[in-house]
């Protein structure tokens, strides 16, 4: 069976400076894969040129989603490739009701797979019974896209998103991060509902307290730029427990 990720050979490099320095990470459908490791290891870049974002260039290697050539599409083709990216820290637009963002992607991702549209009762269907799950207040679907959000409210939203978009490859960039365990506990929970055998994700973060929450299925450590160490959940329990440093030596 060919994997849903590929990623080989990875190197990349912004404004110059190399951040990925040979990154090799195979996922199989229905997989999640947790990626650990020290500020500046590389994790958030890894999960930015999965997604395009602008400025990060990529100097070798190859990224293959469902056998597809990742690297050679557009950010709004990897998209609707089937690859969503959860950030950090989610923009705010102002001007832009959460709802109308919504419909707009959702329409936008079925017209680049060349399906038919939703209809706004539809649209406005499918948004309700997401967001009751997610305890999303439906006074915050008419608000500016995240403008004002709390840092749970943000998470939940961008939660909301990667529901509807129903990706096949969903990468949570530190989605812990400015979580209250409550509001951790909500996003875990959504993100939980979507794992089936179909849908693989990549979960980055510095803390083994989001995998009590998400249970991965394989860990990675990263160092430098690269992984360094792979094996089962209970690694995750070992860097709780002992930290990077010796990874930050072998990677050296």
């Amino acid at each position: 069976m060919t994997p849903l990720l590929q990623i080989k050979d990875l190197h990349a490099e912004v404004a110059g400076k190399k951040i990925l320095n040979g990154v090799d990470l195979t996922i199989g459908k229905g997989e999640v894969h947790a990626i650990m490791g020290p500020n500046g290891s590389g994790k958030s870049t890894l999960a930015y040129v999965l997604a395009g974002k602008p400025d990060y260039e990529v100097t070798a290697g190859e990224v293959l989603l469902n056998g597809a050539d990742v690297l050679a599409m557009d950010p709004d083709e990897r998209a609707a490739a089937g690859l969503f990216l959860a950030f950090q820290y989610p923009m705010e637009i102002p001007g832009v009701s959460t709802m109308t963002f919504l419909r707009s992607a959702m329409n936008a991702q079925r017209k680049k797979r060349g399906e038919a549209e939703l209809s706004s009762p539809d649209v406005l269907r499918r948004v309700r019974e997401e967001a009751g799950m997610l305890g999303i207040d439906p006074e915050m679907l008419r608000r500016p896209v995240n403008v004002g959000f709390s840092g749970g409210e943000k998470k939940r939203a961008e939660t909301l998103q990667m529901s509807l978009l129903e990706p096949r490859l969903c990468v949570l960039d530190e989605t812990d991060s400015g979580l209250d365990i409550d509001a951790l506990k909500v996003v875990a929970d959504g993100v939980n509902r979507l794992r089936s055998k179909e849908r693989s994700m990549i979960v980055i973060t510095h803390y083994q307290r989001l995998l009590n929450y998400i249970v991965p299925d394989v860990v990675h450590v990263f160092s430098k730029g690269r992984v360094v160490r792979t094996g089962g959940k209970e690694l995750a329990l070992e860097l709780e427990a002992n930290g990077y440093a010796g990874y930050l030596e072998e990677a050296a």
